[in-house]
């Protein structure tokens, strides 16, 4: 954007956008709430995907989707994505047609009605600082995934400050091998543009988002846990 644009589109952002989301946000996180409790899985989905989709028309934020034919709705994954913006989780929410489940910090869990409502939703909330309770919620979520449903990771644990990928945690590779669910990478480009790490200076624009085709796991050991996460991270980022 330039000039008088640009300046426009600050009004939009500070008067009607932000103000809006926050709306939204709490709108659809009390009806995910309600829904968990009288609905069921599915319709807890479908609360979290409207709310995804209605915060990226606001912005507005195009989604180009490639290699939808590389996954299965009927089939549960492991998600491992590549994380440069806030933005990503909208995306992916609102686009990728899988029922997620969000590995995220502990800290976002006391944010009001969001943090509840995620929790309803079936998020793994991890501390970072506490691997035995980490080592707990991952159990716990290994118990409780049900066949339809996919657990994203963000293995950087962190977004990038330029784009490039960080090194990978090994956190949602030994998650994969310890259910045996296969791997599924996937590549978010240009979402920092839109709005970059550390910033609320959101701008309209478009990212791609390039699902690869899954790497399975099964009959790997933790003497292969290096060479899949080496294998995933290349596979991410050949469509950067």
């Amino acid at each position: 954007m330039k000039g008088i644009d640009k300046r426009i589109y600050q009004l939009y952002k500070w008067f009607f956008l932000f103000p809006f989301v926050a709306l939204s946000t709490g709108i659809f996180g009390s009806a995910t709430i309600i829904a968990a409790l009288v609905l069921g899985e599915r319709a807890t989905n479908i609360f979290a995907v409207t709310w995804a989709k209605t915060a990226c028309f606001l912005v507005p934020l195009n989604v180009k989707i490639l290699g939808e034919e590389n996954f299965s709705t009927k089939k549960s994954y492991i998600v491992v994505a590549n994380h440069q913006s806030l933005t990503d989780i909208i995306i992916l929410q609102a686009y990728v047609k899988l029922t997620i489940k969000w590995v995220i910090k502990k800290e976002l869990e006391s944010i009001p009605l969001f943090g509840f409502a995620c929790k309803k939703l079936g998020c793994i909330y991890v501390d970072r600082f506490n691997h035995a309770f980490a080592l707990a919620s991952m159990r716990r979520a290994q118990n409780n995934l049900s066949k339809h449903s996919s657990v994203l990771f963000f293995p950087e644990g962190t977004r990038t400050r330029d784009g490039k990928l960080l090194d990978f945690k090994k956190g949602a590779f030994r998650f994969a091998m310890a259910t045996g669910i296969p791997i599924l990478p996937v590549t978010i480009k240009d979402s920092i543009k839109i709005l970059p790490v550390d910033s609320l200076d959101v701008s309209p624009g478009t990212a791609t988002v390039t699902i690869h085709p899954p790497i399975n796991i099964k009959n790997k050991s933790l003497e292969d846990l290096d060479q899949i996460i080496s294998l995933t991270k290349n596979t991410i980022a050949s469509a950067l």
